[in-house]
């Protein structure tokens, strides 16, 4: 895949974006922080807003979509969104946006020439959450890519979702034990330690390990918390889940860039 890459371009809770460069076509899912952050991050890894064909919205929250008014200001993006996310973002002062909204139930799929996007239900407190598998082929073959944040558990919607797939960008937001020490109000503790909150990195490991075993050779952690969550704890857990050396594991920086693939 010389001539693909995937790219967090920030990530966090002040901040997602990935960028997907496959095939011959470039896309986004997610579109947080600020127009200017996600620009400048594109330029870094080589690419340009001008060069993106749409824009993939897990679910509403700001840090998933904070950038999409400046950006459809300037650009005419398709934005592709489940419809009950893209009635809070239609309920706000979003007029640029709003003519791109491409609004789908929580099970849709969309290709980008040979790439085909498939989306997949996550358990997380919003009006609808999911995921994506990305499947594409060139010379090399056949190629998955899977993508899963923001969720409180892993439920068999995920496991569909992600299995077989190389490589994925997923989840691991918080130590749990730094999450009940740490100085969130009780109230929030919970709201993340729940069914529908973030997905710590004992789960997220366990996870991967199954994963690992259906194939998936490359990860990149995702959405840790920068109070309650340390990258070398994030890593640590989940290698030594893995035990498999020949499996990769990267963490994606909370403010530029980092590589999937």
């Amino acid at each position: 895949m010389s001539n693909n890459s995937v790219y967090t371009l920030y990530s966090g809770s002040d901040g997602n974006a990935v960028c997907f460069n496959l095939a011959g076509h470039q896309f986004l899912i997610d579109a947080g922080k600020s127009a200017r952050s996600l620009c400048m991050a594109l330029r870094e890894i080589g690419s340009d807003i001008s060069k993106i064909e749409a824009i993939f919205i897990t679910h509403e929250h700001s840090d998933h979509t904070s950038a999409l008014e400046i950006i459809e200001k300037y650009n005419s993006i398709p934005i592709h969104i489940v419809s009950r996310c893209a009635e809070k973002l239609k309920s706000g002062k979003n007029q640029y946006l709003l003519p791109n909204l491409v609004t789908h139930p929580p099970i849709f799929c969309e290709r980008l020439g040979c790439v085909k996007i498939s989306s997949f239900e996550t358990p997380h407190d919003s009006r609808s959450s999911v995921g994506y598998r990305i499947e594409f082929t060139d010379s090399d073959g056949d190629h998955k890519i899977g993508l899963a944040t923001d969720m409180g558990r892993v439920t068999d919607s995920i496991r569909r979702g992600l299995k077989g797939c190389d490589s994925v960008i997923i989840e691991a937001n918080h130590d749990i034990e730094m999450l009940l020490c740490g100085s969130y109000p009780e109230y929030l503790k919970m709201r993340i330690l729940s069914d529908h909150g973030h997905l710590s990195n004992a789960d997220c490991a366990a996870f991967a390990a199954e994963l690992a075993r259906d194939g998936t050779r490359n990860f990149l952690l995702a959405h840790l918390s920068e109070e309650n969550n340390d990258p070398s704890l994030a890593l640590a857990e989940v290698r030594a889940a893995l035990g498999d050396d020949s499996v990769t594991v990267g963490v994606a920086e909370r403010h530029e860039p980092t590589r999937l693939i």
